[in-house]
């Protein structure tokens, strides 16, 4: 068995993605044969955390440290480098399929109340595909009998075209705000974004987080990777339960797929949220949150 699981394959005409049961994700997205989201091997980890998703929390919560209704709570640390908690937990959990079709397939996944958060949540997640790309409707429910506070987010590596490398590569963030972030990658401010028109990434190192986000009369907000030599361009979209977008410039992946992809992931909170409570999710028992992005080819 691959590495990351139990595998499914979704194909509508010129549209191919395989999800995978290790972390609830995508593991390659093709349009016409061209690689749409970076991939990888049966026998490799998902670099860089490559498609998964991304709960309780997305992102960072500084030292692993946060109080919730009075009490506080120590998470593991498992980002050496800057001390702090990343990714939550459910990104490495084995989700399981209870729906399969040509064209889709339905995951589940319990996180059971842990050490450091205390809290069951039922994750479950329909990938479809279609003539409008890849698709991915979220829910997150609360089976327990207190309030769950939770964040959510995915973390997907776009391909720009044809090009090896993201430097001649261009972005659009449709976003007012960037936050400000210290040697933890924790926010400590905010100012204006930088990415609000197409703009051409050149050498710039990013791995930064965008509020603000301006949004069509559909209420969905758009993030826009293009690659102008061969016209060619991907587009990351979120509806409204996804207020912020982190962009990430894949620098600190191995070999070729250093600067060969920027993963665009929609979340539902900036970092550090469980210890300010900016944005976090919290689930009265027998609630749910739902949420939908989608990746579409151009």
């Amino acid at each position: 068995m691959a590495l990351s699981g139990e595998q499914w394959v979704i194909a509508y005409n010129d549209h191919e993605a395989t999800i995978v049961a290790v972390g609830g994700g995508v593991r390659s997205y093709s349009y016409r044969g061209r690689p749409i989201v970076m991939t990888y091997g049966d026998e490799e980890l998902a670099p860089g955390w490559s498609g998964h998703m991304l709960a309780p929390w997305p992102n960072r919560v500084r030292d692993g440290k946060y109080t919730y209704d009075g009490t506080d709570y120590q998470l593991p640390v498992n980002e050496i480098e800057t001390n702090t908690s990343l990714h939550g937990f459910v990104a490495w959990a084995e989700w399981n399929a209870v729906d399969v079709t040509d064209t889709s397939v339905t995951l589940e996944c319990r996180l059971p109340a842990r050490l450091g958060y205390p809290w069951t949540l039922h994750l479950r997640t329909r990938w479809s595909i279609g003539p409008g790309g890849l698709r991915a409707a979220h829910t997150v429910s609360n089976p327990g009998h207190k309030t769950a506070p939770f964040g959510f987010g995915t973390h997907s590596y776009l391909v720009p075209g044809s090009l090896e490398r993201i430097d001649e590569a261009t972005l659009h963030v449709p976003a007012a705000k960037k936050l400000k972030l210290d040697k933890q990658s924790i926010p400590v401010g905010a100012g204006p974004a930088d990415f609000d028109a197409p703009t051409v990434l050149k050498d710039l190192v990013i791995d930064d987080c965008y509020g603000e986000l301006k949004r069509g009369s559909d209420g969905k907000a758009e993030v826009r990777l293009a690659d102008p030599v061969s016209g060619q361009a991907v587009t990351v979209w979120m509806d409204e339960s996804f207020p912020w977008v982190h962009i990430y410039t894949a620098d600190g992946l191995d070999g070729s797929r250093k600067r060969g992809s920027v993963a665009i992931e929609p979340t539902t909170c900036p970092p550090n949220a469980l210890a300010t409570g900016e944005d976090l999710v919290e689930l009265s028992p027998s609630e749910a949150w739902f949420g939908v992005w989608g990746i579409r080819p151009e």
